[in-house]
């Protein structure tokens, strides 16, 4: 069974959020500290509370610059306030960059807290590193910080991972403000706390260790915000890039509840998009935003577990349109186009129509990336000016092809199994056929035959 890790991504997503999440679904924040402890990066702490968010507990994650008032100054630097009625008040830095005062009559709990007393460079110098100075509200270009990444104890894979988070984000941002990748200095993570947040993800996301990563279509948000660059509606242009061709809605609230960090991370890992899907849940997290909005919470669901036991699942996407007024020898054609182009399963059933007219229902199955390619096809070769789709799981029993040895030749079997049982066994109709042929005997009884022969093989 593979490991399954799932964004519910109902109230948006953010650095933070995932984060806060993954810790409260178990990463222990002193594996994060010693992590990031590597970067060469002075002058922060990590807390991890517990907070209330519509009365749902959850877990919020705050990166803090060490300074005269690092004890009320924290970085709530994902969700800012939302701005209904106009632009985003005048700020010095992007909107992933927020600062307000940590609400302490918020916390119900508390995860952990990093020693208030142990600067960052107390930290480090344990763990061999010599000071370095501030890096309060330093922008970074895609060279400094891959140098920061370069030389952190991360593990490979993290590294890689890390690597290239950095590398989609330098480019999304190039090709907005229309610059060369090794000029620009990325506004939107390029502080020491989204630096935090994506490096803090490729470490978690490793020590989760999820062979499949799924994710619900994104809430967006709605409304305006200031960035580097002025204001901007939401989703801001480098989000909507990063966010790529990943599914999106509002739910009409008015505030950024998709950050260039969230949209990142989610679409960075997440192989494919859609409802939760079936699998045994062994563990559950919730990352908090910084707002308490009511009546739905603002938190980032992450639900983790493996495939359930009744056999692997899969995405895929079901095409169906119904068809009364084309020549029916296009249906054989079709359908070899169909398989060529990689479909799964390609079927017809007659159907009544609008005035009493017989037609064809088409049904075409397929992995959700083929639904362009599948679709443009149906759209070529018939008559039909529309298509529904939806995507749907499908669970599928092992399988495999064995030989079999009868009395009248060999007869392959497809044999379906759920782990060491078998759940069915059937002869492969052509090698039936073909020896019915060559011995003169009915097809019936060959099947018959090899039926028999493959159940005493199993039973000797």
């Amino acid at each position: 069974m593979s490991k399954i890790l799932y964004f519910d991504c109902f109230a948006g997503a953010s650095g933070d959020m995932v984060l806060g999440a993954l810790i409260d679904a178990g990463l222990p924040l002193h594996e994060l500290e010693a992590a990031l402890g590597s970067l060469m990066i002075s002058g922060y702490r990590l807390t991890a509370d517990r907070v209330l968010r519509s009365g749902l507990s959850a877990t919020k994650f705050r990166v803090s610059e060490d300074g005269p008032d690092d004890h009320a100054h924290a970085h709530e630097h994902e969700h800012p306030h939302d701005h209904p009625h106009g632009p985003a008040p005048a700020h010095p830095h992007d909107h992933t960059h927020e600062h307000e005062h940590s609400h302490e009559h918020e916390r119900v709990g508390q995860v952990r807290r990093s020693n208030p007393d142990q600067t960052a460079e107390d930290h480090r110098s344990q763990q061999g590193f010599s000071p370095a100075h501030h890096d309060h509200h330093h922008h970074r270009s895609l060279a400094e910080i891959n140098v920061l990444i370069e030389g952190s104890a991360l593990r490979p894979i993290a590294k890689a991972r890390a690597f290239e988070l950095f590398r989609r984000l330098a480019e999304a941002e190039a090709e907005i403000h229309q610059m060369p990748v090794e000029r620009v200095h990325l506004h939107e993570v390029g502080e020491l706390d989204s630096i935090i947040d994506i490096v803090g993800a490729s470490f978690a996301m490793e020590w989760v260790g999820a062979e499949r990563v799924i994710a619900s279509p994104l809430n967006v948000g709605g409304g305006m915000v200031r960035s580097a660059h002025g204001v901007f509606p939401v989703p801001a242009p480098a989000t909507l890039k990063l966010l790529g061709g990943a599914p999106v809605y509002s739910s009409g609230v008015q505030m950024e509840t998709v950050t260039p960090t969230g949209a990142l991370l989610v679409t960075g890992y997440a192989t494919a998009f859609g409802a939760l899907p079936a699998m045994r849940v062994e563990r559950v997290g919730y990352g908090a935003g910084d707002r308490d909005l009511a009546g739905t919470p603002n938190v980032l669901r992450v639900v983790i577990g493996h495939d359930d036991a009744g056999g692997p699942a899969e995405r895929v996407v079901v095409l169906e349109c119904e068809i009364d007024d084309m020549n029916p020898q296009i249906f054989g054609v079709l359908m070899e186009q169909l398989y060529a182009a990689g479909a799964l399963e390609v079927f017809y059933a007659s159907v009544q129509m609008k005035k009493n007219r017989p037609g064809t229902l088409l049904t075409v199955v397929g992995h959700p990336d083929q639904r362009e390619r599948l679709a443009s096809i149906v759209f070529r070769e018939t008559t039909t000016i529309g298509l529904r789709y939806q995507e749907l799981n499908r669970a599928c029993l092992e399988r495999e092809s064995v030989l079999v040895e009868t009395r009248v030749g060999p007869v392959r079997f497809k044999v379906a199994r759920q782990g060491s049982e078998v759940m069915n066994a059937s002869p492969e109709f052509e090698d039936c056929a073909r020896l019915a042929a060559d011995r003169g005997l009915p097809v019936k009884e060959v099947q018959a035959l090899a039926v028999r022969a493959y159940w005493e093989l199993r039973r000797s």
